[in-house]
């Protein structure tokens, strides 16, 4: 199993409005879904005779049998879930906030929290709010497109966080996404994976091979709406960018001119995209009690940032701190790693490059870490016969 827990780095404001679409979500399903799935339908709710056509009875049917395999719910889910055969108004926005059980409701609010806080911070509350209503109704109108005579309810808040997650793939490119891996009783660890792997892994194998494989709602899985709604927050952050829809870091902007240097405005400026200035402040600390008050994830996504620019001397300053201040951190392997293949680029810093990659071997449980530190090592023994010289120890 591989579920993603939490995302880094993270806003500095409050998601207020993802907590209140979580805690809307949640009431919902208290108050609505297990009452009404522990109790049996009416059996003069007009719409019993519907469902039960849909679901494909024919000729008279046991009350018996109505009260022993239906539930309330099941007819308020046909009532207000989204079906393309009877468009309605009122379901096309009701479907998005009912669930089909805990675990399709848990699955769901986890994505939104991940990915929730830093679109809010982005957008700011009330946009956030009308663009995750929008990404909902357009996927349950793209899923509709590839069914219209459907009678088959849609329900959940998965489109709708799928075009969230949409925009957190653009605007989010270089955070990371911390993944439980557990596959008992072999391995049992986490991993911190850059968002576009995780996002891309989503979209693509997640829900479009099985769309093109077995169509939009292949093993009672919508996977027409998620792509709706990925596709959907893919195509606001590409209006919003050129329309200027939103400045949505103007704050964050000016933070980089007019707010003192420190630890605290360092996340802030990182969430708000300021990569640049964020990374001359962090080089500006002189302390290291300064330098480790900032999160290490903020840390280790400078240093990278500032070796993706080209700039390896400062970005090989970030990483030997790291390994310097924070010797029991989560992510002190990818520093070590990282530093090792700084050093490696010049033939004549080979012997420090080893002993940082040996180390990145010593104390890592990634197999992608292993396998780059046994590149890079590889890389110094054949540079060490090519040479004749003994680089390594």
């Amino acid at each position: 199993m591989f579920l993603p827990i939490a995302d880094s780095p993270n806003a500095g404001s409050t998601p207020r409005v993802t907590w209140l679409l979580i805690g809307l979500n949640v009431a919902i399903y208290l108050v609505v879904t297990l009452p009404l799935g522990l109790r049996p339908p009416a059996l003069d709710d007009p719409l019993l005779a519907d469902y039960l056509r849909m679901i494909g009875v024919q000729g008279p049917i046991p009350v018996s049998a109505i009260r022993d395999q239906l539930t309330a719910y099941d007819l308020t889910i046909f009532r207000y879930g989204f079906r393309p055969a009877n468009f309605d108004l009122v379901s096309l926005f009701s479907s998005i906030f009912l669930h089909a059980g805990f675990l399709h409701l848990a699955g769901n609010m986890l994505f939104l929290y991940i990915f929730g806080a830093n679109v809010e911070h982005r957008l700011g509350p009330f946009r956030y709010l009308c663009a995750y209503l929008f990404f909902g109704v357009c996927a349950t109108l793209f899923f509709g497109l590839f069914v219209p005579g459907s009678n088959v309810p849609l329900i959940g808040a998965s489109g709708a966080i799928s075009g969230v997650m949409g925009c957190y793939f653009l605007w989010f490119p270089r955070n990371r996404v911390k993944i439980f891996i557990f596959l008992f009783p072999f391995i049992m660890t986490s991993l911190m994976i850059p968002a576009r792997w995780v996002l891309g892994f989503y979209l693509l194998i997640d829900n479009l091979l099985p769309f093109l494989a077995f169509g939009v709602s292949g093993g009672g899985v919508a996977h027409g709406a998620h792509i709706g709604g990925f596709l959907a927050g893919l195509g606001l952050v590409f209006v919003a960018d050129r329309v200027h829809f939103t400045n949505p870091f103007k704050k964050a902007a000016q933070w980089s001119k007019e707010t003192p240097c420190s630890p605290q405005s360092i996340p802030q400026a990182v969430a708000a995209g300021e990569l640049a200035a964020a990374s001359r402040c962090y080089l500006a600390l002189e302390q290291s009690t300064e330098r480790k008050a900032v999160p290490a994830e903020t840390a280790l996504l400078l240093g990278d940032y500032l070796l993706e620019r080209g700039e390896n001397k400062a970005a090989l300053k970030v990483f030997r701190r790291f390994i310097a201040e924070r010797p029991n951190s989560v992510g002190l392997d990818r520093a070590y790693l990282a530093a090792g293949n700084i050093l490696l680029q010049q033939p004549r810093y080979a012997m420090s490059a080893y002993h940082y990659l040996l180390s990145a071997l010593d104390i890592t449980t990634s197999s992608t870490i292993i396998a780059a530190a046994q590149a890079g090592i590889a890389r110094i023994e054949e540079l060490q016969r090519r040479t004749g010289r003994p680089l390594i120890p």
